[in-house]
């Protein structure tokens, strides 16, 4: 901010110096004879310094005077010429600093030896500030051209480490995982590291976390490329339709040198985002890394940081995506980087397989069980602390934590029971800082206890405190309804194809929302629910899905979902949130054949807000994934001979409607259905 203001008054400071030198040496023609051919061409040079600073002041004052403001070139020039300026000025005076001085007793003060070089100085100003900008106009206009490249490259929503999805997710504290941060450090400045680095490790041992530290600290180096952290269950981000062009996207503003590439691929082909996706690789990330040189770069390295790749949807994708990125330039004298974490699922495992020796592997459960424990008690006693502190600023003296809480002993018994998983020390955290629940103390004891039978597995400690407390004290009527109500409202939040907010849900459920807020008002330690009804309720940690789905806990667990179960019971309310709303030129639109683009934004939301958006996204989805045996073919029969068309429209409008023929086909398991389909609206 302070160098944009400097430029400014330095730009201004110019203007009105040299204009003032100028009438001095004006002055100095009417009244010295001698030197007159010196005084027109210092007065010449100085008048092109002015309109080159008047220029520069037109400049800051147009539309695109932000982005000049912020020139450091232009500032170093124009503080130079003032500089010069005030020099030339000084002994046009005759060094009273006055300003009044006998034009009788003038003198001219300049030597023709001096006055040679005091032009070259003030020419070197000029030129300086000209050369200034030109490099930041083309520099703007580049900008313009790459928007609209860039437009061109649609682009999975959350996916980047600084994305507002991802902001308020932790990465490393310090003092924790400092080994394997230096190891990641030195794998991407090692000339002769590997392409490809696998963090591997099982289900909540922090991988994420560790993911978003790495891209952090590059960024702040200078040298990360691109990040993309997959998440499952929401919808670009759970598989590859959108990977290529967003890490395109990324690399064009990250790393100026492979822009211009990429700007030239999207052009020559505009359709590029929509073709098969090693085709994307290569003309948006391969070659444009491969025609990069160090001299176009800042760091002779370009990071790429792929986070939780084992929740891609298909294990097709997961294998392409490793034999693609295998394939990059080998090390040179530009070191690419790709950084991945996954959990070791066996169709990744067999990836990494098919690509050989270009990649190192780390097992993250597998670091020594002592480093693991200091990581993890580091992050229980620092989280703790804050809780009591917390806790304590709004209680009451009789009720105040003591400071030494929760104690040594019971610090040592939990980071046992969590080693090696950091999201059970997280979720235990969130749950203890949970005062709907109850105070941190007794909270804490619940989980104490259940860690002191030592009978449960790993996720039944991290996640059997939070669902115990739904229920503790209750009756049994009242129980079950709880139950019941949990496994509709929290059910369906975790079986979503992408997250919904509280109003949408409750509209898709056909239930009143202060039942879904009631509901998920006692989860914040598993569930990232937001205060606005409006915003999306998101898994903390897909183990928490994981871990109310597995069927292994079927006979054990009062919280079990059903997913088949729920997948068509989301899917029948798909089709009556659609049924309820569907209707030809949903949007009103004056001609059928108007632009996406030009279809008013909040029309589309007003007319198709988010439960009708998701049902015609993904009742296909829902339907496939859910209980055949159970479906009701007549139901979607019904829905496709009246809204075929009507959904059709919709996905146009959304700019989905190249999905439409992959979710049909996804409907041959009734084959009756699209036969009927097709009869009644031919090709």
């Amino acid at each position: 901010m302070a160098e944009a203001l400097g430029v400014a008054s330095s730009v201004i400071a110019v203007v009105d110096l040299s204009a003032k030198v100028i009438s001095w040496c004006v002055r100095y023609a009417q009244d010295v004879s001698h030197a007159k051919e010196d005084k027109k061409r210092l007065a010449e040079e100085l008048t092109r310094l002015n309109l080159a600073s008047v220029n520069a002041r037109n400049l800051l004052d147009g539309p695109h005077g932000s982005k000049l403001k912020a020139s450091h070139a232009l500032y170093l020039a124009t503080v130079r010429s003032q500089s010069q300026l005030r020099r030339i000025e000084s002994r046009l005076v005759g060094g009273s600093g006055q300003g009044k001085v006998s034009f009788e007793a003038l003198k001219w003060p300049f030597k023709n030896k001096d006055l040679q070089s005091v032009i070259q100085d003030v020419r070197q100003c000029t030129e300086a500030i000209y050369s200034a900008l030109e490099v930041d106009q083309t520099s703007i206009l580049l900008d313009i051209d790459h928007k609209v490249a860039l437009d061109m490259l649609p682009v999975a929503e959350g996916a980047s480490f600084d994305s507002h999805a991802e902001e308020h997710n932790p990465t490393c504290l310090p003092n924790t995982r400092e080994e394997l941060l230096k190891e990641i450090d030195h794998w991407v400045d090692d000339p002769e590291s590997k392409t490809i680095f696998w963090l591997n490790g099982m289900a909540g041992t922090g991988k994420s976390t560790i993911s978003r530290t790495v891209a952090r600290s590059r960024s702040k180096r200078g040298d990360l490329g691109a990040s993309f952290f997959f998440k499952r269950g929401e919808t670009d981000r759970g598989n590859l339709a959108k990977f290529m062009p967003t890490v395109a996207r990324r690399l064009v503003w990250s790393t100026p040198g492979v822009a211009t590439s990429i700007k030239n691929a999207v052009e020559a082909d505009p359709a590029v985002a929509d073709k098969a996706v090693r085709e994307q690789f290569k003309k948006l990330i391969r070659e444009p890394l491969s025609k990069a040189t160090i001299t176009s770069l800042s760091r002779p390295s370009v990071v790429i940081v792929v986070d939780a790749l084992d929740e891609c949807e298909r294990d097709a994708d997961i294998r392409l995506l490793l034999e693609l990125f295998s394939s990059l330039p080998s090390p040179g004298s530009l070191r690419i980087r790709v950084f991945i974490t996954s959990r070791p699922e066996l169709p990744i495992r067999l990836g990494f397989s098919a690509i050989g020796d270009t990649h190192r592997d780390l097992i993250l459960h597998k670091i020594p069980q002592v480093i693991i424990e200091h990581d993890i008690s580091v992050f229980l006693r620092h989280e703790l602390a804050n809780i009591r502190n917390s806790f304590n600023t709004g209680a009451v003296d009789e009720l105040k934590l003591p400071m030494h809480w929760p104690g040594q002993s019971n610090l040592e018994k939990l980071t046992k029971a969590a080693v090696p998983l950091f999201i059970f020390a997280a979720t235990l955290c969130r749950f203890v800082n949970d005062s709907c629940l109850g105070s941190p103390d007794e909270l804490l004891q619940s989980v104490l206890h259940i860690t002191d039978t030592g009978q449960a597995s790993k996720l039944d400690m991290t996640y059997s405190p939070v669902l115990k407390q739904q229920v503790v004290n209750r009756p049994g009527r009242e129980r079950r309804e709880i139950v019941e109500s949990f496994r509709l409202i929290v059910g369906a939040s975790v079986t979503l194809a992408s997250p919904l907010s509280m109003r949408a849900l409750a509209l898709l459920l056909d239930v009143h929302v202060s039942r879904v807020t009631t509901r998920l008002s006692m989860l914040h330690s598993v569930l990232d629910v937001p205060e606005s009804l409006d915003s999306p309720v998101r898994l903390l940690h897909l183990s928490f899905r994981d871990y109310l789905i597995d069927p292994e806990n079927k006979e054990t667990m009062e919280f079990w979902v059903d997913e088949k179960l729920t997948h068509g019971k989301l899917a029948k309310d798909c089709l009556r949130v659609m049924r309820g709303a569907l209707q030809k030129n949903i949007c009103g639109l004056s001609f059928p054949g108007m632009r996406r683009s030009a279809v008013d934004s909040q029309q589309l939301e007003k007319m198709m807000p988010s439960q009708l958006q998701y049902a015609c996204m993904h009742w296909t989805y829902h339907q496939t994934e859910g209980d055949h045996e159970l479906s009701d073919d007549n139901e979607i029969y019904d829905f496709l001979t009246t809204h075929f068309l009507h959904w059709l429209e919709a996905m146009s409008l959304l700019g989905r409607v190249k999905e439409c023929l992959d979710a049909l086909r996804s409907l041959t398991k009734w084959p009756e259905v699209c036969l009927c389909v097709l009869e009644l609206h031919p090709c």
